[in-house]
């Protein structure tokens, strides 16, 4: 199990990208949370396997349709035993 924090710069909000990316990362067997950020960007926070993360690593680097990604900066951190994938206020 690992955990890595994502922060994802462009167009990421107002196109659906945090649902999309909790779906994705259901769908991946990856639990943690997402959320909108003031400064326009998301963040979000992800354990599960090397594979898993790397996967989700992946799909955040184009997000959903509607989406113009300009970066992903990821941060591995020690893990905390996360369960579920929830959208964050």
């Amino acid at each position: 199990m690992i955990r890595r924090r994502l922060v994802v710069r462009g167009t990421v909000q107002g196109v659906g990208y945090r649902w999309s990316l909790t779906r994705e990362a259901r769908r991946l067997g990856v639990q943690g949370w997402v959320r909108n950020r003031p400064d326009g960007t998301v963040e979000a926070v992800a354990e599960g396997t090397e594979d898993a993360l790397t996967a989700l690593v992946a799909w955040c680097r184009t997000g959903p349709g509607g989406a113009q990604v300009t970066g992903v900066d990821v941060i591995d951190e020690a893990p905390q035993g996360l369960s579920g994938f929830d959208i964050e206020p």
